[in-house]
């Protein structure tokens, strides 16, 4: 089996989530989504924790019984 990757590329985000890549892009343009990091100046890599925080973060948990 492969290593898990700690770190993933937008486009790694984008498939996991379904979120496309011009979304992700503009989330970080107005300070929104998942946190990310930027090694190296222009390369952006996103921490699989913050990924999963972020989609945790934005659950809605339908009420019961309606």
């Amino acid at each position: 089996m492969g290593k898990i990757p700690q770190y993933l590329n937008e486009k790694e985000v984008s498939e996991a989530t379904g979120f496309a890549l011009p979304t992700l892009r503009n989330w970080r343009f107005i300070g929104k989504g998942p946190a990310y990091v930027k090694p190296g100046g222009r390369a952006v890599r996103y921490s699989c924790e913050a990924v999963r925080e972020f989609m945790e973060a934005v659950q809605i948990e339908p009420e019961a019984g309606k």
